[in-house]
């Protein structure tokens, strides 16, 4: 496994990298192969990763990896069909400078935007930024296989792979009380019809295949 964090902010805010790296310090467990920070130029997105070498072991297939001089990604899995969408995509005009299916995702989105994740089999959960239309997409793979949290309020949009990650910055702790109701009556550890919501107010998961 591997974990992913980022800050999107309304406002730049210089101090954003130090907070960051306090993310990615929580949960340097999913990650000890190394660790990675981009800020774009306007210092209003910054994406950070804890690393899990697996597939491709060089240095180049570190995170957050960049392409086409427009898109940054974290993220978190396998995609294990990522050499056949490589030679599909290499069939397109598409060339890799790496061995990983990072890059392989980074392509696709470039080729099929948000339609890529019907061409995905496997367990993922990861953040691209657009620079060109300042966007960010993130998905998570159709069973939840791989985590996803967030928080958002007026200023910042925060995501991580683990609450902790969010807590390590200041994002309230609170009990949400019918979480825990459900919980102690009748043992569920999710809320079936609301799959965002989770035992801490404010904090959401991306829901699985979304």
């Amino acid at each position: 496994m591997c974990g992913i964090a980022g800050i999107l902010l309304h406002t730049p805010n210089t101090i954003a990298p130090v907070h960051l790296k306090k993310m990615t310090d929580a949960i340097a467990h999913r990650g000890p192969d190394g660790e990675g920070q981009w800020s774009n130029a306007g210092s209003t997105v910054h994406l950070g990763h804890r690393r899990l070498a697996v597939i491709d072991l060089s240095n180049h297939a570190a995170q957050p990896m960049s392409f086409a001089s427009r898109y940054q990604i974290v993220y978190n899995g396998e995609i294990y069909n990522y050499i056949e969408i490589r030679s599909f995509l290499q069939n397109k005009g598409y060339h890799f400078s790496t061995q990983s299916d990072t890059e392989v995702i980074l392509a696709a989105y470039d080729y099929w935007k948000e339609k890529c994740l019907q061409r995905f089999e496997g367990m993922f959960a990861f953040a691209i930024w657009d620079e060109k239309d300042e966007k960010l997409f993130a998905a998570r793979d159709r069973f939840g296989e791989k985590p996803f949290y967030y928080y958002e309020d007026e200023g910042n949009f925060i995501f991580a792979s683990e609450m902790k990650a969010l807590w390590a910055i200041g994002v309230d702790k609170k009990i949400d009380n019918k979480m825990l109701l459900n919980y102690i009556t009748l043992g569920h550890l999710q809320n079936c019809i609301d799959k965002e919501q989770t035992f801490f107010e404010d904090i959401y998961a991306l829901p699985p295949a979304h």
